[in-house]
C-alpha cells in the first residue's frame, strides 16, 4: 500500500473513532437529561433560537481564526475555515486536550496554511479565547470566581499572543517547527480584529445560554439576567477546557453552571439548564462539521 493510501486509510480510521466518541456523548449527555425529575416548561421556539445563536458563535470563532491567520498573510476561504474548524473542534471528545489543536494545525495544512503560522494561530486562538472569555467573566460576573485567577488567564493569554508578536521569540518559535520560511511577528491589528470577533463570540454565547433557559425553565427564567447567563457559561467553558481530564470540559463545566444558576433557578432548574447545554452543544459541533463537510479544502 503507497503511503497515500496509508494516509487515506488513517484519516478514515480517525474520523470513525471521532464520530463515535461524538455518538456516544450524545446518547449518554440525551439519556441523562431524559432522567432529570425536574418539571420543564419547554418553549421549542427558544430552543432552536439557541441553536441557531450557537451556530452564529462559530462563525465568530471561525473568523477571530482567520484573523489570526491573516496576520501572518495566511488566506483561507470562510468556507475553507469552516470546514477546517469544525472538523478539528471535534478533537474535544477526544481524551486528552491535545487533539483538537494537532487537528488544526494537521487540517489547516491540508488547507493549504504554512506549518508554522497554522501551529502558532493555533495556541493563539486558545489563548485569546480564554483570555477573552475571563473579561466577559470579570465584567459580567465579577463575583463569580476570583479575581486573581481572571488576571493571571488575561495575563497568560497577553504573554501567549505578545511573544507571537515579538520578533525574536517568533522567529525561534519558526526553527523549532521547521517553517517553510521565516515566521514573521504577528501583526497587532489582526490580534484587535481576532480579540474583537472572540469577545464577539462570548457575548453570543450567553445568549444562547440565556435563551435555552428560557426554553426550558420559563417560569423562573426570568430571574436570569442576561448579564449572568454570559458570565456563567464563559466561565464554565473556560474552567471546562482547562480541565485536562474531562473531554469536551463534561461534567467540570456543569458543575461551574450549577453552582451560579441554582440561586436564580433552583437546582433542578440549574441541572436541567446545564444538561441540556452540553446536549446542545454536542448536537451543535456535530451539524457543523456536518454542514461544512462538503465545503471542502480551498
Amino acid at each position: 500500500m503507497t503511503g497515500r493510501r496509508w494516509l487515506r486509510a488513517a484519516s478514515a480510521l480517525v474520523t470513525v473513532v471521532v464520530v463515535a466518541l461524538v455518538a456516544r456523548a450524545l446518547a449518554r449527555n440525551w439519556t441523562e437529561f431524559r432522567t432529570l425529575h425536574v418539571t420543564l416548561a419547554v418553549r421549542p421556539l427558544w430552543i432552536v433560537a439557541s441553536a441557531l445563536l450557537v451556530l452564529l458563535t462559530y462563525v465568530a470563532q471561525i473568523q477571530s481564526w482567520r484573523a489570526v491567520l491573516a496576520g501572518w498573510r495566511q488566506r483561507l476561504s470562510l468556507g475553507a475555515a469552516a470546514r477546517t474548524w469544525s472538523l478539528a473542534n471535534l478533537g474535544r471528545y477526544v481524551p486528552g486536550k491535545v487533539w483538537s489543536v494537532a487537528g488544526l494545525v494537521v487540517l489547516a495544512e491540508r488547507a493549504g496554511v504554512e506549518r508554522a503560522p497554522a501551529a502558532a494561530s493555533a495556541f493563539a486562538s486558545q489563548a485569546l479565547a480564554v483570555g477573552t472569555g475571563a473579561i466577559v467573566v470579570a465584567a459580567c460576573t465579577p463575583h463569580a470566581t476570583s479575581p486573581l485567577r481572571l488576571g493571571a488567564a488575561v495575563l497568560a493569554a497577553v504573554v501567549t499572543v505578545g511573544l507571537l508578536v515579538w520578533p525574536p521569540a517568533v522567529h525561534l518559535i519558526g526553527r523549532l517547527v521547521q517553517a517553510e520560511r521565516p515566521l514573521e511577528p504577528l501583526r497587532p491589528a489582526a490580534v484587535l480584529q481576532a480579540v474583537a470577533f472572540s469577545l464577539c463570540g462570548w457575548v453570543i454565547y450567553g445568549i444562547a445560554f440565556w435563551a435555552l433557559a428560557r426554553g426550558l425553565v420559563a417560569p423562573a427564567s426570568g430571574a436570569l439576567s442576561l448579564s449572568l447567563a454570559a458570565g456563567a457559561f464563559a466561565l464554565g467553558y473556560i474552567v471546562g477546557w482547562l480541565a485536562l481530564f474531562a473531554p469536551g470540559g463534561v461534567g467540570v463545566r456543569e458543575l461551574v453552571f450549577v453552582g451560579l444558576l441554582a440561586p436564580v433557578l433552583g437546582s433542578g432548574g440549574a441541572v436541567a439548564v446545564s444538561v441540556a447545554s452540553r446536549v446542545l452543544l454536542t448536537a451543535t459541533e456535530a451539524a457543523a462539521a456536518a454542514l461544512t463537510l462538503p465545503l471542502g479544502d480551498k
